[in-house]
């Protein structure tokens, strides 16, 4: 600020300068001077988004096709699944790059959600059993929901750097929230007289928790991964101005190039990656009861399995033992 700045006490703000701008360098330096701490870290998360990239990469197009095919029958039915498998046989025709950029970004997806799940699932069940710790947890949530996400980008390139997993970690942070929150939604909103009948048949909290409330809140988990894989979608297209390959870098050089072509593809291409991805999500939430069956193996590819085997196993004649033949003695 300059000296002869005067106070104003219709605008004091113009006047006043805590210097959080200037200090925010120290931060940047100290980053800088520490992005060693962070490297092993950086290692596990890049072998394993190389690993699936390779993964998803190395099958073929139309049995990986086939595969989410039968995974989306399994998880959501039959119509579903036919869905599903015209959306990604249009996605493959889109261009002949385009398969290949979605199992990139599907395989981003794959690593963030995976993370969001296994560190989410843990926070949210602590939230619904501590209310201390629920109020200690909220504002950070918040602020996580309401930080814009180009905001994310800037401490992560000073730690990790630009490329696949800077955009996986980015994804984590913005992507987490929901997770968090509808696990401890789904556990809180458990009917208490259920929890205090299987406490009066003797159940330890361990066995409480694994078998009535997880169960019972699964369809408002599942509903907070939906919108994570939703959120992670739509973070992986930002974290391409880090270097994040996939369909979302493919829209940002078709940007910078003004190449409306190449964007239409890359939008397509998440468009359709993203009705996949939620459809399945979605099924993945009902029930057996809710698709008409008792179990869930008894519906889906695995079902029609297990009707044919037992249809085979019921037509077979058994097997008639052999007549017994008796040596008389002289």
């Amino acid at each position: 600020m300059d000296e002869d700045t005067t106070f104003n006490i219709l605008d004091p703000f113009s006047s006043i300068d805590l210097g959080i701008a200037d200090s925010a360098g120290g931060i940047k330096q100290w980053a800088i001077a520490n992005r060693d701490l962070i490297q092993p870290i950086k290692a596990v998360f890049n072998d394993i988004v190389t690993a699936i990239d390779g993964a998803l990469n190395a099958v073929p197009p139309l049995v990986m096709l086939a595969l989410i095919t039968l995974i989306a029958w399994q998880a959501a039915g039959r119509r579903t699944a036919i869905l599903v498998g015209l959306c990604l046989f249009a996605l493959g025709l889109l261009d002949p790059n385009a398969w290949s950029l979605a199992m990139t970004t599907l395989a981003i997806v794959i690593s963030a959600v995976t993370a969001c799940f296994v560190i989410g699932l843990p926070l949210g069940i602590l939230a619904a059993k501590s209310d201390g710790f629920e109020r200690l947890l909220r504002p950070v949530l918040d602020l996580m929901q309401t930080i814009p996400a180009f905001v994310y980008l800037v401490p992560v390139v000073m730690l990790v750097g630009i490329g696949n997993v800077s955009g996986v970690i980015v994804t984590i942070v913005f992507a987490l929230p929901p997770l968090i929150r509808l696990t401890s939604l789904g556990i809180r909103g458990v009917n208490p007289s259920v929890v205090e009948a299987a406490r009066a048949f003797g159940a330890s909290p361990r066995q409480i928790l694994l078998k009535v409330e997880l169960p019972l809140a699964t369809p408002t988990i599942l509903a907070g991964v939906n919108q994570t894989i939703m959120l992670s979608l739509s973070m992986v297209v930002i974290a391409s101005m880090i270097s994040v390959k996939g369909l979302g870098n493919e829209v940002l050089r078709a940007m910078g190039r003004l190449d409306a072509g190449k964007a239409i593809v890359g939008g397509l291409g998440i468009v359709i990656l993203a009705v996949v991805l939620d459809r399945i999500s979605q099924g993945m939430g009902q029930s057996g009861r809710e698709r008409g069956q008792r179990h869930w193996w008894q519906s889906g590819p695995v079902g029609l399995a297990w009707r044919l085997t037992r249809a085979r196993n019921e037509t077979t004649p058994p097997v008639s033992a052999a007549p017994r033949t008796e040596v008389q003695s002289n």
